[in-house]
């Protein structure tokens, strides 16, 4: 860019930055002047309204007059919200209004338009030229697209073409110019290099300045029923679905709502991790939970339920002919799937179990009874749609014992010891039925009553049995309560006892599933499950198949509220956990963002190829999938080094960034080698890496870790657990399962040894823990080199000499 084009872009910016304050000093006073009226209304609300009830007329205006007010009140907040969202955005915008421009001539038009773009929109004080336009506005796409040359963009009129003239970029620090980058490529070179140059942040932040072309297409995707990424480690996909829900809250703004979305986390640090992204785009963090958590809320009033992080701790250090590892697998699988809707189908005919019914040490309802009625139903009445039936049988027929109980013993032996509130509710209800509503007579006769005084009218006709007759209801009726209660949780149904009926003797399982196989111990599968469910407990691997059959017999509870559901790390779930999220959001769209190299559970689910179930959830119509090869988090000898461990790693494509390559340090000695990484974290500190991470494979490990460079005197580590609530920057020693997701300037891979990592199985925690890295990746072992480093060519990492 020569002299003169800078000199413009510079007054450009400053012309802007002059309006944006501008607007920001027109704002403040009428944010705080609305912030104040509103404060004082709500402050007067009572005062404005005359409350009168007297008589009908009074009482219709009496609730009119209060709705008027609060008709007000709604008006003047939703002005001062507005007024306060648009002072907000102005102010995001001014340390850098925006950072690229596309010069756009239209086909058909004399002229073309220079169009900038940032984070939000700015309009000039006519109302009508956009100085600014919002990087998801249809014709910023443009921007992220193409390059110079032919273009389009959609809008909902339909597509405009033309040409880009120009296509520039620009770095832009608290309203001066620092870089200006003209370039053909999506994002240049030079700007996506210092971005990915910087070191990693307690938060992820917006990717909007430097967004790729096929991330772009994550973002704008609005047509398919269910969005796949398939994306390698550090490609952006978690970073591009961010972005894509600002997008979708910002092009059905007048129809969708942030509390209408919901992300699936890996574990809870991540919610911390990504928690800054939206507001820092001006717009309100969608629901976040875990897939836990969910679990939890439904089933952790009756089991205690293991976690995903225990389970797989267990994988790390179990066997490996293990009678637990082969019932995970199996019962992640469609054909445990397959096996539990044909169950399902099984007890329409015949093997429903049920909870009698017991009342103070007595059986109302027996099991058996409620058997007998369920089986009397119509057989073509699905099983959810009889248990509904039954369930208000019961209803019907509690209504019938609880007037019958009202002549036990027991009721008259209550009578003897009720209290004052009781009494005064008996003489309410009494009064009803003698039309007497002259409250201060009742009251008066409630206080004779409850201090046994001669009544006005103590010898009125059946007075005296008429208030034992509500008396004995009111105690019979609030003992029942419970039962009631039961009954509309469904707690006459033994879920339990049917799942553990599953896991009898091989030949019934087949005859109830119509399986023709079941996995290797089985038996053991067996016992080992129905030994948890009578402590009242869940495997993890359980939960969710428990869960999908309680909605197959109990009916499906769903939430029509939810439009859009985002699941990340989507390779760790299983076919059961997808299946039971497109039940539970009925209306929702679906993104999965995951990448099949580092599934590292054991119901991982494959999320593309021939083998993937996932893609056949909604049909493969409405399903799209997006794959991501190019790998931005991690440095060029980095990334070589990581997809070499793979089998398929070669289609992974890193940026040209370059830096060291990883550093492989062994001894036969462990005190030597914990010396030597205390010696190297003190120099990746000293050499201002804020963000540095010590991966060790478990828990247990991660512990040993901490205590050993602790005692080697390392300053402010940090042990991060499954219970660490958010994510911080400093130096973290963490098991590599509860990485994911992450990424730290400097990694330190505890034990690479092939005493850790020596199972086919764990290749993809250790790609996992490897990748974490962006800048430095220095790995240790005490012994041998687990396979997967021996495996790798000697040109791919450098060996510390000073250690033999």
């Amino acid at each position: 860019m020569n002299e003169k084009d800078w000199k413009e872009e510079q007054e450009r910016l400053n012309g802007v930055t002059d309006k944006l304050r501008a607007r920001i000093a027109e704002l403040e006073p009428e944010v705080a002047g609305l912030r104040d009226q509103t404060t004082d209304f709500r402050r007067r609300f009572w005062e404005e309204v005359t409350v009168n009830t007297s008589t009908q007329e009074d009482f219709e205006e009496t609730f009119y007059s209060i709705r008027q007010q609060e008709a007000l009140l709604s008006e003047r907040e939703r002005s001062h919200r507005l007024r306060l969202q648009q002072w907000k955005n102005i102010n995001r915008l001014l340390p850098s209004p925006y950072f690229g421009r596309i010069d756009f001539h239209e086909e058909g038009l004399s002229s073309g338009e220079r169009i900038y773009i940032g984070v939000s929109s700015f309009v000039d004080s006519d109302g009508l030229s956009f100085l600014i336009y919002d990087w998801r506005s249809p014709i910023a796409s443009m921007y992220y697209d193409y390059s110079p040359g032919a273009a389009s963009y959609e809008t909902p009129a339909g597509s405009v073409a033309g040409t880009m003239k120009l296509k520039r970029q620009y770095q832009i620090r608290e309203g001066r110019l620092m870089n200006v980058f003209d370039t053909s490529l999506t994002i240049g070179d030079e700007l996506l290099q210092q971005v990915l140059g910087k070191g990693a942040d307690a938060q992820m932040k917006s990717i909007v300045a430097t967004i790729q072309k096929e991330q772009n297409a994550i973002i704008r995707e609005d047509k398919s029923r269910m969005l796949v990424v398939q994306g390698a480690a550090g490609s952006g996909k978690t970073s591009a679905a961010l972005q894509r829900v600002a997008y979708l809250l910002y092009k059905h703004r007048e129809r969708l709502k942030a509390d209408q979305i919901v992300l699936f986390s890996p574990n809870p640090m991540f919610n911390s991790y990504v928690s800054t992204v939206l507001p820092e785009l001006g717009e309100e963090n969608m629901q976040q939970t875990t897939f836990q958590e969910y679990l939890d809320n439904e089933l952790g009033a009756t089991f205690r339920l293991e976690d995903p992080f225990d389970q797989i701790e267990y994988t790390l250090t179990a066997p490996e002919r293990d009678a637990r590892l082969s019932g995970i697998a199996y019962k992640a699988s469609p054909a445990f799937l397959r096996a539990l809707q044909q169950y399902a189908q099984w007890l329409e005919q015949e093997g429903m179990r049920f909870n009698g019914i017991r009342f103070r040490d007595r059986e109302l309802i027996s099991a058996a009874q409620i058997k007998a009625k369920f089986y009397d139903y119509d057989p073509s009445v699905r099983l959810a749609n009889r248990v509904t039936l039954l369930q208000e049988w019961l209803l019907n027929e509690l209504t019938v014992l609880e007037r019958k109980e009202r002549e036990a013993p027991w009721v008259e032996e209550e009578l003897h010891y009720l209290d004052k509130d009781q009494y005064a509710a008996a003489f309410g209800e009494l009064h009803k039925e003698r039309g007497v509503f002259d409250f201060a007579e009742q009251y008066e006769e409630i206080q004779e009553r409850v201090n046994r005084r001669p009544r006005r009218d103590e010898g009125a006709f059946d007075y005296a049995d008429r208030e034992e007759e509500i008396l004995r209801r009111m105690l019979v009726k609030e003992s029942f309560k419970p039962l009631r209660r039961s009954v509309k949780r469904m707690a006459f149904l033994d879920m339990a006892g049917l799942y553990a009926q599953l896991f009898g003797q091989e030949d019934t399982y087949r005859r109830m599933t119509e399986e023709n196989e079941v996995p290797e111990l089985w038996s053991d599968i067996c016992e080992q499950t129905k030994e948890k469910l009578g402590r009242f407990e869940l495997f993890y691997e359980d939960a969710t198949p428990y869960l999908y059959l309680k909605e197959l017999v109990e009916g499906i509870r769903t939430n029509a509220e939810v439009r859009h559901v985002f699941v990340d790390e989507g390779q760790d779930y299983s076919m059961f956990q997808y299946e039971f999220l497109k039940k539970l959001f009925p209306r929702a769209r679906m993104t999965v963002l995951g990448d099949f190299g580092q599934a590292i559970f054991a119901q991982s689910t494959e999320l593309h190829g021939p083998d993937s179930s996932l893609l056949g959830l909604y049909g493969e119509s409405d399903t799209k999938l997006i794959r991501l090869v190019r790998s931005y988090r991690s440095t060029r000898e980095i990334v070589a080094f990581t997809k070499a461990m793979l089998p398929d790693g070669g289609e992974i494509v890193p940026f040209d960034r370059s830096g060291e390559k990883p550093l492989l340090s062994r001894s036969d000695d462990g005190e030597r080698l914990a010396s030597r990484m205390a010696e190297d974290l003190a120099a990746l500190q000293a050499e201002g890496f804020s963000s540095i991470a010590v991966i060790a494979k478990t828990a247990a490990e991660s512990r040993d870790a901490y205590d050993l460079l602790t005692a080697e005197g390392c300053p402010s580590l940090r042990l991060v657990t499954k219970t660490t609530p958010t994510f911080e920057k400093g130096t973290l020693v963490i098991p590599a399962y509860l990485a994911k997701g992450v990424e730290f300037d400097a990694v330190l891979i505890y034990d690479a040894s092939s005493r850790t990592y020596r199972r086919e199985s764990e290749r993809k925690l250790f790609y996992t823990a490897c990748t974490r890295a962006m800048h430095r990746l220095l790995l240790y072992a005490a012994g041998e080199w687990t396979p997967f480093v021996q495996g790798l060519d000697a040109s791919l990492y450098e060996v510390d000499g000073t250690n033999p």
